[in-house]
């Protein structure tokens, strides 16, 4: 590889890690009402979304709904790198193999790049879901401490991806239909939408890029399709993660137990899709501002790919 190109791949990096850092930090509270409501937390279970913020400020303090904020930052910043960066490898590999206008190709590379993703940064997951669960403190006092917990109580390593599987096929769609209905958007829109949804890139003149109003608005569309489809994963993954935190651990042997028991006891709105208006709160804006800022620490840093509609 040439000392260009890892120059590029490095303010892709960069570029990647600060997208995720200012999408997660723009929703985290509505993030920790979520894994409360997701996971059934005693305190807030028969709460609603709003209700449940208000709870969360009255009982823990407004600094309550950023719980867990910090193993979220250190987890995002990596995540979001490695996520952009593989998306972008992944899309030049697949596009040589299958072709550029390829639908196909901007699926594989969206889902490889979510799964990649994820599988390196998953144990961050996991901790963070642990102290965001907590109300006061029940079990842990920090990051070390539940790395340690964890580590020492739950078989080491195998107590850091509790609720992969479940993670794995839900980012398959989540991360491929994201990427692919924002790329082929943008694409679009570009190429052949109205003049005033994009403008002339900063960085290289003769291209266009999306205008930020419209980057935000498309960036949102994707991430509501991407969540839609994906959430019965994600509630049995924080199941699976928040292990001995929650009543009878043991039942949750695997992630298709989870969904039975889930659906079994609460039922498909109430259940599987527990907690989904509020995911649509915070996924819908944190894909939006994600892909935006994205765009715009390429356009930023001179990284603006050459490639016809990239």
């Amino acid at each position: 590889m040439k000392s260009t190109e890892v120059a590029d791949v490095l303010k892709l990096f960069l570029a990647g890690g600060v997208a995720g850092c200012c999408a997660k930090t723009m929703i985290a509270p509505l993030d920790r009402v979520k894994i409360l409501l997701q996971a059934q937390n005693e305190h807030y279970r028969h709460l609603s979304v709003t209700s449940a913020v208000t709870a969360v400020v009255k009982k823990e303090g407004f600094l309550g709904l950023y719980k867990g904020n910090g193993a979220m930052m250190i987890r995002i910043f990596p995540y979001g790198a490695i996520q952009f960066v593989s998306f972008e490898q992944y899309k030049k590999i697949t596009q040589s193999w299958l072709g550029q206008d390829s639908h196909i190709a901007r699926l594989i590379a969206g889902s490889g790049a979510g799964v990649t993703a994820v599988l390196v940064t998953y144990p961050l997951d996991v901790i963070r879901a642990r102290l965001a669960f907590q109300v006061h403190g029940e079990h842990y006092s920090g990051i070390i401490h539940t790395f340690h917990s964890i580590w020492h109580q739950e078989g080491k390593m195998k107590g850091f991806y509790r609720g992969f599987i479940p993670t794995f096929i839900g980012m398959i769609p989540y991360a491929g239909i994201a990427f692919y209905t924002y790329e082929t958007a943008k694409r679009f829109i570009v190429e052949q939408g109205p003049r005033f949804l994009s403008k002339p890139s900063p960085s290289q003149p003769d291209e266009r890029v999306l205008s930020t109003a419209c980057n935000l608005v498309v960036g949102g569309v994707a991430g509501a399709l991407a969540q839609t489809i994906s959430y019965p994963l994600d509630v049995a993954r924080r199941k699976m993660q928040l292990g001995h935190m929650l009543a009878n651990p043991h039942q949750f042997g695997s992630w298709l137990q989870v969904l039975l028991i889930v659906y079994q006891r609460h039922g498909f709105k109430k259940g599987l899709y527990r907690g989904l208006s509020i995911n649509y709160l915070r996924a819908i804006p944190s894909v939006s501002v994600s892909f935006t800022v994205y765009e715009f620490m390429k356009q930023l840093l001179n990284i603006q790919s050459k490639q016809k509609g990239s």
